[in-house]
């Protein structure tokens, strides 16, 4: 599904309503994952970007950010990914390692088995390190509340051009290493315009992990969402 191999037309008909069949399979799964989350009081966020976006980075500078602040658990699914789950469990975090068997994306069975291995009566917040990849991951959802995407300068300004799907279904956005705008052509306001007809008003933030601007406004921006979604009234 994840290929972009062109298919024959004597398969096109059969496929479309296959991967419907599958979205649609995963969707229930996804919504059984969010009312799990929602009955535990936990605030769930899956984080996607293209390999080289600083992921790894981001989300190492937001746990190290939130400690003490929130209860957090890791699921790891990037095989890329340099948080393994013995840095996050040294670190104090309960953290489940999710073997994708190869495919470029988390899917809701995956996060439901990866769901039922952490601890979450002692949680606050699950976040999810979805693989590396900007078409497959925006296909199915997993059942977090939070969906982020992670672009980058060095990436270019053409990105929500590029892969509108993926931008389409965010609720927040990070633009990350700002840091090397001097050095690199990025028109910020084409990007952002981009972003904006596919995203009327998506909560965005611009940071650098190498300098730290930029992440207090996210992560307070964060801890504002769990707080609201997982403390009941």
């Amino acid at each position: 599904m994840c290929d972009g191999h062109n298919h024959t037309h004597s398969h096109t008909t059969t496929r479309v309503p296959v991967v419907e069949n599958i979205l649609s399979a995963n969707d229930r799964i996804a919504q059984r994952n969010h009312s799990l989350l929602h009955q535990k009081n936990v605030y769930g966020v899956n984080i996607m970007a293209s390999p080289g976006a600083g992921k790894t980075s981001v989300l190492l500078k937001t746990l190290e950010a939130l400690k003490g602040r929130l209860r957090i658990g890791v699921i790891e699914g990037d095989p890329a990914g340099s948080i393994d789950t013995d840095r996050a469990l040294a670190a104090g975090m309960p953290a489940v390692q999710v073997n994708t068997g190869g495919e470029c994306h988390l899917d809701a069975v995956m996060m439901e088995d990866a769901l039922s291995q952490l601890p979450l009566d002692d949680l606050d917040l699950v976040v999810v390190e979805n693989v590396g990849n900007l078409i497959c991951p925006a296909n199915f959802r997993l059942g977090t509340h939070l969906n982020l995407v992670i672009a980058s300068i060095p990436e270019g300004d053409d990105k929500p051009y590029k892969y509108p799907g993926m931008y389409m279904g965010m609720q927040a956005l990070i633009i990350n290493k700002i840091d090397l705008l001097p050095y690199v052509p990025f028109d910020m306001e084409y990007f952002q315009q981009g972003v904006e007809v596919l995203n009327p008003g998506i909560a965005t933030f611009p940071l650098s992990c190498q300098t730290g601007e930029g992440l207090d406004a996210w992560t307070d921006w964060l801890v504002e969402q769990a707080h609201a979604e997982i403390i009941p009234e």
